[in-house]
């Protein structure tokens, strides 16, 4: 990565026992939306309590690139600058957006602006997709 380029990241918050394909499936999606190539995407970042979860750690073996475990303290510090408000991702995991907090937390992002389009996505920082069972979100550092 060159001086000024972008490091882009993906968040995932998810469900226990999703699959590699429907975390993949996620970000496909929002790379497409971003207009970002695939090989544009340097790192996922989970929450460390997701470090283990098969299809998680499938994903980004498969894309190969590192899979980033974010301690808790870490994902809440980034919680202020998460835009969605998810009460089942507060009861678990104390904050508003797990997906979006992971991706922050792996690089030093500040949302800025949001637009919202059917999916809702954060642009230009982050973005974010959701699907049933699970949250993507994709930082730019």
């Amino acid at each position: 990565m060159g001086l000024g380029e972008a490091v882009i990241v993906a968040g995932v918050g998810c469900r226990k026992a999703i699959s590699a394909a429907q975390v993949e499936s996620a970000i496909e999606a929002a790379l497409l939306h971003n207009r970002l190539a695939g090989n544009q995407l340097e790192r996922i970042a989970v929450p460390a309590v997701k470090g283990t979860e098969a299809g998680i750690v499938a994903a980004a073996a498969a894309r190969g690139v590192p899979l980033v475990l974010i301690a808790q303290n870490a994902l809440e510090a980034a919680d202020a600058r998460t835009l969605t408000r998810s009460a089942r991702s507060m009861d678990t995991l104390n904050v508003h957006s797990v997906a979006e907090a992971a991706a922050l937390a792996a690089t030093s992002s500040r949302v800025v602006r949001c637009a919202y389009t059917p999916v809702h996505w954060c642009l230009p920082i982050c973005s974010r997709t959701v699907r049933p069972g699970r949250g993507l979100s994709i930082a730019r550092q």
